[in-house]
Protein backbone atom coordinates (compact mmCIF):
# COMPACT_ATOMS: atom_id res chain seq x y z
CA UNK A 1 0.00 0.00 0.00
CA UNK A 2 1.18 3.53 -0.65
CA UNK A 3 2.07 5.89 2.06
CA UNK A 4 0.79 9.14 0.51
CA UNK A 5 1.58 11.43 3.84
CA UNK A 6 4.87 10.39 4.05
CA UNK A 7 7.24 13.04 2.43
CA UNK A 8 10.59 11.82 3.31
CA UNK A 9 12.83 8.72 3.94
CA UNK A 10 16.09 8.99 5.86
CA UNK A 11 18.88 6.72 5.93
CA UNK A 12 19.08 5.76 9.91
CA UNK A 13 22.80 5.63 9.53
CA UNK A 14 22.72 9.49 9.05
CA UNK A 15 21.48 10.34 12.52
CA UNK A 16 19.46 13.43 12.95
CA UNK A 17 16.61 14.97 15.25
CA UNK A 18 13.68 12.96 15.91
CA UNK A 19 10.16 14.45 14.99
CA UNK A 20 6.50 13.83 15.44
CA UNK A 21 5.59 11.86 12.65
CA UNK A 22 8.91 9.78 12.22
CA UNK A 23 8.54 6.07 12.51
CA UNK A 24 11.43 3.08 11.83
CA UNK A 25 11.19 1.71 9.21
CA UNK A 26 12.81 -2.79 9.01
CA UNK A 27 10.79 -5.25 6.21
CA UNK A 28 7.77 -2.34 6.12
CA UNK A 29 5.41 -5.70 6.20
CA UNK A 30 3.61 -4.07 8.74
CA UNK A 31 4.09 -0.41 7.84
CA UNK A 32 2.83 -1.01 4.59
CA UNK A 33 0.30 -3.35 5.36
CA UNK A 34 -2.37 -0.05 5.91
CA UNK A 35 -3.08 3.72 5.78
CA UNK A 36 -0.66 5.44 8.27
CA UNK A 37 -2.14 9.15 8.14
CA UNK A 38 -0.06 9.88 10.81
CA UNK A 39 3.44 9.29 9.53
CA UNK A 40 5.55 12.12 7.90
CA UNK A 41 8.88 9.91 7.28
CA UNK A 42 10.32 7.04 7.29
CA UNK A 43 13.94 6.18 9.00
CA UNK A 44 15.29 2.80 7.39
CA UNK A 45 17.09 0.60 9.26
CA UNK A 46 17.96 -1.77 6.12
CA UNK A 47 21.56 -0.40 5.66
CA UNK A 48 22.72 -0.44 9.22
CA UNK A 49 25.13 -4.03 8.70
CA UNK A 50 24.07 -5.28 11.59
CA UNK A 51 24.57 -8.98 11.61
CA UNK A 52 21.44 -10.87 12.00
CA UNK A 53 22.46 -13.45 14.00
CA UNK A 54 25.49 -13.92 16.53
CA UNK A 55 26.79 -16.29 19.09
CA UNK A 56 28.33 -14.49 21.88
CA UNK A 57 31.41 -16.46 24.00
CA UNK A 58 29.47 -16.86 27.05
CA UNK A 59 26.65 -19.26 24.62
CA UNK A 60 23.93 -16.52 24.65
CA UNK A 61 22.63 -15.72 21.19
CA UNK A 62 21.93 -12.25 19.91
CA UNK A 63 19.65 -11.36 17.26
CA UNK A 64 19.14 -8.30 15.72
CA UNK A 65 15.95 -6.50 15.31
CA UNK A 66 16.51 -6.26 11.41
CA UNK A 67 17.15 -10.05 11.13
CA UNK A 68 14.41 -11.73 8.76
CA UNK A 69 12.55 -14.46 9.52
CA UNK A 70 13.83 -16.30 6.64
CA UNK A 71 17.71 -15.63 7.99
CA UNK A 72 16.40 -16.65 11.61
CA UNK A 73 14.95 -19.76 10.44
CA UNK A 74 18.03 -20.68 8.06
CA UNK A 75 20.46 -19.73 11.08
CA UNK A 76 18.14 -21.99 13.26
CA UNK A 77 18.82 -25.21 11.01
CA UNK A 78 22.50 -25.99 11.85
CA UNK A 79 21.80 -24.54 15.40
CA UNK A 80 23.10 -26.90 17.78
CA UNK A 81 20.98 -26.27 21.28
CA UNK A 82 18.19 -28.77 22.85
CA UNK A 83 15.59 -25.54 22.32
CA UNK A 84 16.83 -25.33 18.22
CA UNK A 85 13.60 -26.59 17.06
CA UNK A 86 11.41 -24.28 18.48
CA UNK A 87 13.07 -21.52 16.28
CA UNK A 88 11.59 -23.14 13.50
CA UNK A 89 8.19 -23.94 14.82
CA UNK A 90 7.58 -20.26 15.99
CA UNK A 91 9.07 -19.16 12.69
CA UNK A 92 6.55 -21.78 11.07
CA UNK A 93 3.51 -19.69 13.26
CA UNK A 94 3.82 -16.96 10.98
CA UNK A 95 1.77 -18.98 8.17
CA UNK A 96 3.31 -16.12 5.90
CA UNK A 97 4.32 -16.24 1.71
CA UNK A 98 7.97 -16.76 1.08
CA UNK A 99 7.71 -12.68 0.37
CA UNK A 100 6.89 -12.21 3.83
CA UNK A 101 9.76 -14.34 5.25
CA UNK A 102 12.18 -12.46 3.24
CA UNK A 103 10.94 -8.77 4.29
CA UNK A 104 9.65 -9.34 8.10
CA UNK A 105 12.05 -8.88 10.93
CA UNK A 106 12.10 -10.03 14.31
CA UNK A 107 12.37 -6.37 15.96
CA UNK A 108 9.07 -5.59 13.45
CA UNK A 109 7.00 -8.39 15.07
CA UNK A 110 8.05 -7.32 18.41
CA UNK A 111 7.54 -3.88 18.27
CA UNK A 112 4.12 -3.96 16.68
CA UNK A 113 2.96 -5.99 19.80
CA UNK A 114 0.54 -8.32 18.43
CA UNK A 115 -1.16 -10.83 20.92
CA UNK A 116 -0.16 -13.44 17.68
CA UNK A 117 3.42 -12.14 17.10
CA UNK A 118 5.49 -15.85 16.54
CA UNK A 119 8.96 -13.80 17.50
CA UNK A 120 7.21 -12.57 20.34
CA UNK A 121 6.43 -16.20 21.29
CA UNK A 122 9.81 -17.56 20.95
CA UNK A 123 12.11 -14.35 22.61
CA UNK A 124 9.74 -14.35 25.28
CA UNK A 125 9.50 -18.15 26.07
CA UNK A 126 13.35 -17.93 25.76
CA UNK A 127 13.95 -15.66 28.82
CA UNK A 128 14.78 -12.87 26.13
CA UNK A 129 16.15 -9.64 26.62
CA UNK A 130 15.37 -6.66 24.50
CA UNK A 131 18.59 -4.05 23.60
CA UNK A 132 16.98 -0.41 23.43
CA UNK A 133 19.02 2.62 22.28
CA UNK A 134 17.26 6.12 22.87
CA UNK A 135 17.67 9.11 20.49
CA UNK A 136 20.38 10.57 23.36
CA UNK A 137 22.35 6.89 22.98
CA UNK A 138 21.34 5.88 26.52
CA UNK A 139 21.13 2.16 26.54
CA UNK A 140 18.34 0.12 28.87
CA UNK A 141 17.89 -3.07 28.75
CA UNK A 142 14.15 -5.01 29.24
CA UNK A 143 12.96 -8.54 29.64
CA UNK A 144 10.52 -9.24 26.35
CA UNK A 145 7.93 -10.64 28.34
CA UNK A 146 8.12 -7.16 30.36
CA UNK A 147 8.39 -5.36 26.47
CA UNK A 148 5.25 -6.42 25.32
CA UNK A 149 2.53 -4.56 27.96
CA UNK A 150 -0.64 -4.81 25.68
CA UNK A 151 -2.22 -5.54 22.56
CA UNK A 152 -0.27 -3.00 20.06
CA UNK A 153 1.20 -1.26 22.78
CA UNK A 154 5.17 -1.46 24.27
CA UNK A 155 7.25 -0.43 26.45
CA UNK A 156 8.93 1.98 24.10
CA UNK A 157 9.77 5.60 24.47
CA UNK A 158 9.15 8.26 21.34
CA UNK A 159 12.35 7.17 18.91
CA UNK A 160 13.39 4.97 20.72
CA UNK A 161 14.98 1.94 18.53
CA UNK A 162 14.81 -1.88 19.39
CA UNK A 163 18.52 -2.76 18.48
CA UNK A 164 18.41 -6.57 19.51
CA UNK A 165 17.17 -9.19 21.40
CA UNK A 166 19.87 -11.42 23.54
CA UNK A 167 18.55 -14.65 24.26
CA UNK A 168 20.63 -16.70 27.03
CA UNK A 169 22.66 -19.52 27.08
CA UNK A 170 20.83 -21.29 29.65
CA UNK A 171 17.15 -21.21 27.87
CA UNK A 172 19.16 -22.55 24.66
CA UNK A 173 19.70 -25.26 26.61
CA UNK A 174 16.25 -26.06 27.86
CA UNK A 175 14.11 -28.74 26.26
CA UNK A 176 10.80 -27.25 24.83
CA UNK A 177 7.23 -28.18 23.73
CA UNK A 178 5.27 -26.15 21.64
CA UNK A 179 1.07 -26.12 21.02
CA UNK A 180 -0.59 -23.67 19.04
CA UNK A 181 -4.08 -23.62 17.64
CA UNK A 182 -6.36 -21.68 15.49
CA UNK A 183 -9.98 -21.24 14.27
CA UNK A 184 -8.87 -22.31 11.20
CA UNK A 185 -6.66 -24.53 9.18
CA UNK A 186 -3.86 -22.18 8.33
CA UNK A 187 -5.73 -19.31 10.22
CA UNK A 188 -3.78 -16.71 12.68
CA UNK A 189 -2.30 -18.10 16.37
CA UNK A 190 -5.11 -18.00 18.75
CA UNK A 191 -3.35 -19.62 21.75
CA UNK A 192 0.44 -20.40 21.56
CA UNK A 193 1.68 -21.93 24.29
CA UNK A 194 5.21 -22.81 24.73
CA UNK A 195 7.03 -25.02 27.50
CA UNK A 196 10.57 -25.18 28.68
CA UNK A 197 12.39 -27.53 30.87
CA UNK A 198 15.95 -26.22 32.71
CA UNK A 199 18.02 -29.67 32.71
CA UNK A 200 20.26 -28.10 35.25
CA UNK A 201 18.00 -27.07 38.52
CA UNK A 202 15.06 -28.98 36.17
CA UNK A 203 12.58 -26.11 36.95
CA UNK A 204 10.23 -25.32 34.19
CA UNK A 205 8.61 -21.99 32.22
CA UNK A 206 5.96 -21.55 30.44
CA UNK A 207 4.63 -19.38 28.18
CA UNK A 208 1.56 -18.25 26.95
CA UNK A 209 0.85 -15.75 23.91
CA UNK A 210 -2.34 -15.36 21.50
CA UNK A 211 -4.26 -15.77 23.35
CA UNK A 212 -3.35 -12.93 26.08
CA UNK A 213 -3.25 -9.45 25.20
CA UNK A 214 0.65 -9.88 26.22
CA UNK A 215 2.82 -12.76 27.08
CA UNK A 216 2.58 -14.19 30.16
CA UNK A 217 5.69 -16.38 31.37
CA UNK A 218 5.09 -18.18 34.59
CA UNK A 219 8.39 -20.24 36.23
CA UNK A 220 8.13 -23.16 38.62
CA UNK A 221 10.97 -24.39 40.43
CA UNK A 222 10.00 -27.97 39.40
CA UNK A 223 7.03 -28.97 37.45
CA UNK A 224 3.85 -28.46 38.48
CA UNK A 225 1.18 -30.10 39.22
CA UNK A 226 -1.99 -30.15 36.70
CA UNK A 227 -3.76 -28.13 39.72
CA UNK A 228 -1.20 -26.06 40.55
CA UNK A 229 -0.53 -24.99 36.43
CA UNK A 230 -4.15 -24.15 35.99
CA UNK A 231 -4.15 -22.33 39.27
CA UNK A 232 -1.06 -20.26 38.28
CA UNK A 233 -2.54 -19.40 34.51
CA UNK A 234 -6.16 -18.21 35.86
CA UNK A 235 -4.03 -15.93 38.75
CA UNK A 236 -1.71 -14.84 36.11
CA UNK A 237 -3.96 -13.43 33.53
CA UNK A 238 -6.92 -11.14 34.16
CA UNK A 239 -10.19 -11.50 33.33
CA UNK A 240 -9.89 -8.44 30.79
CA UNK A 241 -6.23 -9.79 29.59
CA UNK A 242 -7.94 -12.66 27.38
CA UNK A 243 -8.07 -11.13 24.10
CA UNK A 244 -11.38 -11.07 22.05
CA UNK A 245 -11.36 -10.35 18.50
CA UNK A 246 -13.10 -12.26 15.04
CA UNK A 247 -10.05 -15.38 15.84
CA UNK A 248 -11.45 -16.37 18.82
CA UNK A 249 -13.19 -15.71 21.86
CA UNK A 250 -11.77 -14.75 25.40
CA UNK A 251 -13.59 -18.19 27.16
CA UNK A 252 -12.41 -20.33 24.21
CA UNK A 253 -9.37 -19.10 23.98
CA UNK A 254 -9.13 -19.25 27.95
CA UNK A 255 -9.72 -22.90 27.89
CA UNK A 256 -7.85 -23.61 25.22
CA UNK A 257 -4.59 -22.20 26.86
CA UNK A 258 -5.91 -24.36 30.08
CA UNK A 259 -5.85 -27.52 27.67
CA UNK A 260 -2.17 -26.79 25.63
CA UNK A 261 -0.72 -25.98 28.97
CA UNK A 262 -1.66 -28.88 30.44
CA UNK A 263 -0.42 -31.04 27.31
CA UNK A 264 2.86 -29.33 27.46
CA UNK A 265 3.35 -30.03 31.29
CA UNK A 266 3.01 -33.89 31.09
CA UNK A 267 5.22 -33.64 27.60
CA UNK A 268 7.94 -32.38 29.81
CA UNK A 269 6.96 -34.62 32.71
CA UNK A 270 7.42 -37.53 31.04
CA UNK A 271 10.35 -36.60 29.16
CA UNK A 272 11.86 -35.81 32.56
CA UNK A 273 11.10 -38.76 33.95
CA UNK A 274 12.72 -41.23 30.80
Amino acid sequence: MDLNTVVEIRDARRPAPWRPGDAWLGGGTYLFSEPQPHLRRLVDLSRMGWTPVRRHPDGSLELAATCTIAELSCYARDLIAPAAPLFEQCCRAFLASFKIWNMATVGGNLCNGLPAGPMISLTAALDGECLLIAQDGTLRRVRVADFVIGAGRKDLAAGELLRSVTLPARALACRTAFRQTSLYGLGRSAVLVIGTLDPVDHSVAITVTAATVRPIRLWFPLAPTAAALREAIDGAVADGEWFDDIHGLPEWRRHMTFRLAEEIRRELVEEEWR
